[in-house]
């Protein structure tokens, strides 16, 4: 991708095995790229390294081989650049919701005054509905709300690529729906470029513009990047009305049901490690009729 925001290229991680002299490859020639203003989603099964390509893009842990190259410079170390959503949230336990914001609105912009940085964290506090909340500590906030936070917290800094690791999996159902929301309409507000790890096959349709598609470990490569052409605003009570819907949900499926296994010892023959296929689902007509048919019952219930 040629126009790519964020490249990684030929990313090796390995591990010393239990034996000696062993050595484990959690995944090996992962090529992808991010273009500015993209919401990018990564599905795989456990054990297939997401969550530690995710920590590479953050600066917090290194490839055994290969690159990472944002904005046109390798990625070597932590930066305010790229904000981190990590499945704990993370919060200082003895600051207010609204002093944990502020805490790294002043690491992000050390000439603000006091002022400044309390207009800037109490705007995003608001974005995330949390007002009136602003002066409780973590442990006086349910998990969703701690959430809803860090969520704050990480756009705040405003950072160049904001980077997720299954932000939302430790929530019940509803309370991870109505994040959702709220992270979809701070990232249209913002256009922020967003990487995120999910499990959650409906997640990622809901919220991204590409899934990329992670075989078994151990030596998991990217097998597809999958376009999700539904168009946008997209609303989680509305999208299963959308005729692609249900053909970009059962490719999903099928691929961590069945291809993921079977892909890394006999890939197939055109595949090509350095560019991983553009998948976009087709409907046939009677793919279509059935859809719309589906749709149709679920807007009834």
């Amino acid at each position: 991708m040629s126009d790519a925001f964020l490249k990684v290229e030929n990313l090796v991680r390995r591990y010393p095995g239990p034996k000696r002299g062993e050595v484990l490859t959690v995944f090996e020639q992962v090529n992808f790229g991010i273009r500015k203003g993209e919401f990018v989603c990564m599905i795989g099964h456990s054990g297939c390294g997401k969550s530690t390509i995710l920590n590479i893009l953050a600066g917090l842990d290194e490839a055994s081989e290969g690159a990472v190259i944002m904005d046109n410079k390798e990625v070597a170390g932590p930066s305010l650049d790229r904000g981190v959503i990590f499945q704990n949230h993370s919060l200082l336990p003895w600051k207010s919701a609204l002093k944990n914001v502020m805490f790294a609105v002043q690491a992000r912009w050390r000439d603000w005054n006091t002022e400044k940085v309390l207009a800037h964290s109490a705007r995003y506090l608001d974005l995330v509905g949390l007002q009136g909340a602003e002066g409780r500590k973590p442990a006086q906030l349910s998990g969703g709300m701690r959430q809803r936070v860090g969520i704050a917290r990480a756009f705040a800094i405003q950072p160049k690529l904001l980077l997720m690791d299954e932000p939302f999996g430790a929530l019940d159902a509803l309370t991870r729906g109505i994040i959702q929301e709220e992270l979809i309409r701070i990232w249209n507000k913002t256009g922020q470029t967003a990487f995120m790890i999910t499990h959650d096959v409906d997640e990622a349709i809901l919220l991204a513009d590409r899934v990329l598609l992670m075989t078994n470990g151990p030596n998991a490569v990217v097998a597809e990047s999958v376009v999700i052409d539904i168009p946008r605003p997209r609303d989680r009570t509305q999208i299963i009305r959308q005729p692609a819907y249900y053909a970009i949900r059962n490719h999903l499926v099928e691929f961590l049901v069945k291809r993921s296994k079977t892909f890394r010892d006999q890939p197939p023959t055109q595949y090509d490690p350095e560019h991983p296929p553009v998948v976009r689902p087709g409907l046939d007509a009677g793919a279509l009729a059935e859809a719309a048919a589906i749709a149709r019952t679920a807007s009834r219930h």
